[in-house]
C-alpha cells in the first residue's frame, strides 16, 4: 500500500497563507532565494497553481521541503491562448522546482510574486488551503496488469486510486506516462475541473506532478481524453 493524502475540500484563505503548508494559488512561500520558472518558447513567466508539503509525500527525505508546480497558462480574459506543450514533462512549458536543495535545469527569474491562479469569474486572485484525509492506495499496476484484472478488481483499483489527491498511487488513464529519468513519486494529481479556481489544462484532463525519492526534482505532466 501507498501513502496518500485525499483532498476532501479547498478551503478560502481570509489572509495570505505565508506558512510552508500544502496550498493552492497566492504566492509561494520560497525556502530559499526565489526561482520563478519561465517559459523557454515565450519568455513569459508561468503561473503559480500550488506549494506541496513533500513530509506527506516522502516521508524523512521530504520534511522541512515543498514543491512548487508552475504551468504556462493565460491571463484572466484570454480564453484564445493555450499551449498545448504543458501536457509534457521537459518542453519548458511547466515546471516542479523543489526548495530547499532542489535541482531545475529551465530558466528561472529571481521573483518573489509573479502570475498566480484566479477566479473563473471575474479573474480576482484565488488563495485556497486543503482540507485532507490520511489514507492509502493499492501499490502501481501498470496498464497490462490493469487490463487483465477481473472487471470488478479493474472497478475497484480505479475506484481506489483515482480523485484529488497528495501522494499515493497515479491514476493513469492513457499510457503509463512516468516521466524519464526516474524513479519518481506522485505528488499531486488534480483534476482541474469544477475546482473554485481556473485552471485551464485541456478539454477533460488530470494533472499529475511527481518528485524524485531524494526530493531534488521534480515534473509535471498532464493526460487529457
Amino acid at each position: 500500500m501507498v501513502a496518500t493524502s485525499r483532498i476532501e475540500a479547498f478551503v478560502p484563505a481570509g489572509e495570505a497563507i505565508t506558512a510552508p503548508v500544502t496550498k493552492f494559488g497566492g504566492r509561494p512561500v520560497w525556502l530559499a532565494e526565489p526561482q520563478w520558472p519561465v517559459n523557454d518558447a515565450w519568455g513569459e513567466p508561468m503561473r503559480f497553481v500550488c506549494q506541496i508539503e513533500l513530509g506527506a509525500v516522502l516521508g524523512d527525505a521530504g520534511r522541512g521541503k515543498l514543491a512548487y508546480v508552475f504551468v504556462t497558462h493565460a491571463e484572466y480574459g484570454d480564453e484564445t491562448f493555450f499551449d498545448p506543450d504543458i501536457a509534457f514533462p521537459d518542453e519548458g512549458a511547466n515546471a516542479v522546482i523543489v526548495q530547499p536543495g532542489g535541482v531545475y535545469g529551465g530558466s528561472t527569474l529571481p521573483m518573489a510574486t509573479g502570475p498566480s491562479l484566479y477566479h473563473r469569474a471575474d479573474g480576482s486572485d484565488a488563495e485556497y488551503g486543503v482540507r485532507l484525509r490520511p489514507g492509502e492506495d493499492p501499490g502501481f499496476l501498470p496498464r497490462p496488469d490493469r487490463g487483465g484484472l477481473p472487471a470488478g478488481d479493474h472497478d475497484r483499483y480505479w475506484d481506489e486510486v483515482s480523485g484529488d489527491k497528495i501522494g499515493g498511487t497515479p491514476a493513469f488513464f492513457q499510457d503509463d506516462e512516468w516521466p524519464d529519468g526516474g524513479p519518481w513519486k506522485l505528488a499531486l494529481q488534480l483534476d482541474p475541473d469544477f475546482k473554485p479556481f481556473h485552471l485551464n489544462l485541456g478539454a477533460a484532463p488530470t494533472a499529475f506532478a511527481f518528485v524524485s525519492p531524494d526530493a531534488t526534482q521534480g515534473r509535471f505532466l498532464v493526460q487529457d481524453s
